[in-house]
């Protein structure tokens, strides 16, 4: 009997394992024992993804794939596996330490995967990235690379300002950033042969790149207000949470946010989870450095804004700070908390907002 169940497992049971590349993604097969059945490579095309998935099923009935990069190179194949009725799990990298025993290559990594998924080290569900909180993520991207341009081309302009000739720098001195980029825009530079006027063309072409990126961001604003305000307008409402945090809260959580399965692992993917720091006659927790930075960023900013406006929030930090204390302590305890109120919010922001308004910290 032991044997037949064996057998079974072998002819039915396939775990496959994907590394994945721009442009190839690299396959490997694993039966219900363990055992290498294969790999192969296959293009990153539409018609790459169903010659790997046809590959994967000759070798028996596929119960889970494990793929590297969901979010980045995978993100094609996982919607085409995602389609046909697969079980996808995401894969970390493959640890350093054992990266340095075994090497690297393609297929070396395609079949740690695999093997990752069946010992139960890997269990992460993917991101659908099918919902409004993908259009949210890729409006984003246009705004924050908006920002940083906006960014460079206000310091470019006010360094070129500091290198003008004195009198046209006299006339741009203590301008606001506005002021000066309004001023700047107005400029008429002649001849560029003359130094002056090549200065006076560059802060004009520098304010005017400003001014356009401040429309792309304002019509971009616009835009990622109307999604978030439409997907989650109860979570807007939460005193210290505005377009930018909901937004990038949302997109942490993913259009799929039931696969957070419990508050304590969205603490953790936030990175505001406590981790140990006992030894000895010590017994202290310390900040959590991981996670996904952008949403610890997005939690530290309610925070911040709480210990400013909030009375049961000051009040907390008043108490906690009589009882030793630090500031970053209590800091890392309030995004925990800020994790136990919002959490319910993200996975059903259309519902009725429930009644989490920080009991915990007035306990």
């Amino acid at each position: 009997m032991v044997g037949t169940l064996d057998l079974a497992c072998e002819v039915t049971d396939i775990i496959g394992g994907v590394d994945t590349h721009a442009d190839t993604h690299t396959v490997a097969a694993l039966d219900g024992l363990g055992r290498l059945l294969g790999h192969a490579t296959f293009p990153a095309t539409p018609a790459g993804f169903g010659e790997l998935l046809r590959w994967l099923r000759s070798h028996g009935n596929v119960v889970t794939v494990g793929v590297e990069g969901t979010g980045s190179y995978g993100a094609g194949l996982f919607q085409h596996l995602r389609a046909g009725g697969l079980r996808i799990v995401e894969v970390d990298q493959v640890d350093r330490g054992a990266r340095r025993k075994t090497g690297k290559s393609d297929p070396t990594d395609a079949i740690a995967a695999a093997r990752a998924v069946q010992a139960g080290t890997a269990t992460g569900t993917p991101k659908t990235r099918d919902g409004v909180v993908e259009s949210i993520r890729a409006l984003r991207v246009a705004r924050n690379g908006a920002i940083k341009s906006h960014t460079a081309a206000i310091n470019a302009l006010r360094q070129t300002v500091i290198t003008a000739p004195a009198h046209l720098r006299s006339r741009l001195a203590g301008l606001g950033a506005k002021g000066l980029v309004d001023t700047c825009a107005r400029l008429r530079p002649g001849d560029i042969h003359d130094p002056e006027q090549a200065v006076k063309a560059t802060l004009r072409r520098l304010a005017r790149r400003c001014q356009m990126l401040t429309e792309e961001l304002a019509e971009t604003d616009k835009d990622l207000q109307t999604l978030i305000s439409q997907k989650a307008p109860v979570l807007l409402a939460v005193h210290g949470v505005g377009t930018d945090i909901a937004g990038q809260l949302l997109i942490t959580a993913g259009d799929n946010p039931e696969r957070l399965k419990s508050e304590a692992s969205f603490a953790a993917l936030c990175g505001v989870s406590p981790l140990l720091a006992s030894s000895g006659k010590t017994n202290r927790h310390r900040l959590n450095r991981g996670g996904n930075r952008g949403a610890n960023s997005a939690l530290h900013r309610v925070v911040i804004v709480r210990m400013k406006t909030h009375p049961e929030t000051r009040a907390y930090v008043e108490r906690r700070t009589k009882e030793g204390m630090s500031k970053r302590e209590i800091i890392r305890c309030l995004k925990r908390y800020v994790v136990r109120e919002l959490l319910p919010l993200i996975k059903a922001p259309d519902q009725e907002r429930p009644d989490l308004k920080l009991h915990s910290i007035a306990a």
